[in-house]
């Protein structure tokens, strides 16, 4: 399955990877993130496999993938990585039977690694309004990346967006007008979410008075740009965040706490899960659902607080 230094070190693309790439961003759909991962973890069961005697892939045997998720145990490696790690080759497998490439599929019997359940991170409203009001206050100084930092974070809040999802978002997937966003998702799936006033109000200090100064001839319609004039990454939007939750004095929160908090207070008032489900673009209700808990422990949290016979 692989050559020269390729097969000394177990790393490198082989045919087969190549076309199981192709099947998952083609036929399933995977984001670029989910297919690196599951790449990444076929080149780490290859390399254990080469150690263990077995040539590539195609010989791997239920006993060469536990003993490879036993490895990774002992090293201590996260539930949540242990999970993927057992869908990758699941997935593998599954699709080598399918198209020729093996006889058998020995992950059948290969039992399913859960991954921890942590409750999210969530500011509370107070919390979460002293930071887009910090956002705010920040932007008067007329620096266009503050500009573009307040409106990045009244936009996370107000659509509930993946930041990866707002850094992709395009100037014409915004319409101030109805007050939408149109953002594409996992598995390139696009939807629309709405933006409140004071995102818009944002936005549009962003587009008029901080853009226009960074846009350059390679800026095309992004519509988050970086200092240099590029699409805004992730990393950048990060550090914002997290730059702006000091300011304010609050909880120093990643910009996927933003996503937790806002699905968070949409239930606390009163939106329905299936909205929310909407809104955040989940494929299972069961993943919306999680925040019916978070939700319960505030009101519990609240109720024990202030109840006089708590």
């Amino acid at each position: 399955m692989q050559t020269g230094a390729e097969a000394q070190t177990g790393r490198g693309d082989t045919p087969e990877t190549d076309a199981f790439a192709v099947h998952l961003r083609a036929q399933r759909g995977l984001s670029d993130h989910t297919v690196r991962a599951y790449l990444g973890d076929l080149e780490d069961l290859t390399g254990y496999a080469r150690r263990h005697g077995v040539a590539d892939l195609t010989g791997v045997d239920i006993t060469v993938l536990r003993g490879w998720l036993a490895a990774m145990a002992a090293t201590q490696r996260s539930r949540a990585t242990m999970a993927r790690r057992g869908a990758a080759v699941r997935t593998f497998f599954a699709w080598a039977v399918r198209t020729g490439r093996v006889a058998q599929d020995p992950a059948l019997r290969l039992a399913s690694a859960r991954p921890a359940s942590h409750l999210p991170t969530v500011l509370d409203q107070a919390s979460a309004a002293a930071l887009l009001d910090t956002a705010r206050v920040r932007a008067d100084d007329g620096d266009p990346v503050h500009l573009r930092d307040w409106a990045a974070l009244e936009l996370l809040y107000a659509t509930g967006a993946r930041v990866g999802e707002l850094c992709g978002a395009d100037v014409d997937d915004l319409d101030l007008g109805e007050r939408l966003l149109r953002v594409t998702g996992k598995g390139d799936k696009q939807r629309v979410v709405p933006v409140g006033e004071l995102a818009v109000e944002a936005v549009e200090a962003w587009l008029t008075r901080g853009r226009p100064r960074l846009a350059t001839d390679g800026s095309g319609p992004a519509l988050l740009l970086g200092r240099r004039g590029g699409r805004v990454d992730q990393r950048q939007l990060r550090e914002a965040v997290h730059a702006v939750s000091r300011l304010a004095d609050v909880e120093d929160v990643a910009p996927h706490a933003l996503r937790h908090s806002v699905a968070t207070h949409l239930l606390e008032g009163g939106s329905d899960l299936r909205s929310v489900q909407e809104v955040l673009g989940h494929a299972s209700l069961a993943t919306t659902q999680r925040y019916t808990h978070v939700t319960a422990d505030r009101l519990r949290a609240s109720f024990e607080q202030a109840h006089p016979r708590a």
